[in-house]
């Protein structure tokens, strides 16, 4: 069971939202989509539920076009949507059951109670939806996305409005989930990708900037090194920023700072000449892998644009 992009396409009148971008989530993985707001995420989400048309290009659930097997490819995906439309006069048992009848599914009471309990809502299935905290609500909108055993699960910002505590209980699900199932997982928050995802694809601006694996897109992905210094004594910054190579750096306190460098260059040897020249020692000096988050921000043009210093001179 896989969920397979293939050359699609969507226009708002002359608005491109989705520019001719494929990709591929299989079944045992959860792939992270991701992209900042207004990158074409949901859209893409939306066609693969059915909700949208797509203007060219398809979108395939098991070998299934969903636009030519809409109810088919309808009964293999659960979809739990960014703004979770819900019932909100209707109590959390009672919807549940409701959800399930509309898939025609038998002993619907069993089934409700059976989710209630999967995704944490047995004290809260006697009150109307209406009632209920966001963080509730989502626990409700995954509940039905699940209901009836899909096999592809397409979740749009799932841990949105949760606490700390529902954050850990929701992950720990999707992550069994995602063992026998295909999950798409849409959030902004790179440390619950780092956790729950095996693959990442990256849009922005309606095309597919990176679709790898997460160890792959940390290890190629990178334009740039980090290192941890802490000195014995204070410094003086801009020295460090004229080296050749040096990126940007970051005073985390009056002996404490990151270097980002270019991968181009080693500056470990400079470094050492700098501490030496200048009468100060390095107490550790410890290399860093670059976060996702800055990654993410590289790809999408949203992190700050550095450039590499002259790299033919080196100057203190």
């Amino acid at each position: 069971m896989s969920l397979n992009v293939r050359n699609l396409t969507k226009k708002y009148g002359s608005q491109l939202a989705l520019d001719n971008i494929s990709f591929k989530a299989e079944k045992g993985q959860i792939t992270g989509f991701l992209g900042p707001n207004g990158a074409g995420k949901s859209t893409t989400m939306k066609i693969a539920t059915g909700y949208l048309p797509a203007t060219s290009g398809a979108i395939e659930i098991a070998g299934l076009d969903v636009a030519k097997h809409p109810l088919e490819t309808k009964r293999k995906i659960g979809y739990l949507a960014e703004h979770n439309p819900l019932y909100l006069d209707m109590y959390v048992h009672e919807y549940l059951g409701f959800v399930a009848s509309v898939y025609k599914l038998k002993n619907t009471p069993l089934l409700a109670a059976e989710m209630i309990e999967k995704v944490g809502l047995t004290k809260e299935q006697n009150k109307k939806i209406g009632a209920l905290s966001k963080g509730y609500r989502q626990r409700v909108g995954l509940a039905q996305a699940l209901i009836h055993n899909p096999e592809v699960l397409v979740l749009d910002e799932p841990l949105t409005g949760l606490d700390p505590n529902q954050i850990v209980e929701i992950r720990s699900l999707i992550k069994d989930l995602g063992k026998d199932k295909t999950v798409i997982f849409s959030t902004h928050i790179m440390q619950e990708v780092q956790y729950l995802c095996d693959k990442v694809v990256i849009i922005n601006k309606g095309k597919i900037v990176a679709d790898k694996s997460l160890a792959e897109l940390k290890q190629n992905e990178s334009k740039r090194k980090i290192v941890h210094l802490e000195l014995g004594m204070a410094y003086e910054a801009e020295a460090l920023r004229s080296m050749k190579g040096v990126l940007e750096v970051i005073e985390l306190s009056e002996n404490q700072l990151k270097v980002y460098y270019s991968e181009e260059v080693d500056i470990r040897p400079d470094l050492f000449k700098w501490a030496n020249e200048t009468g100060n020692s390095l107490l550790s000096l410890k290399l860093e892998e670059d976060s996702l988050e800055s990654i993410f921000r590289q790809l999408t043009g949203n992190g700050n644009r550095l450039t590499v210093k002259d790299m033919s001179h080196t100057k203190y």
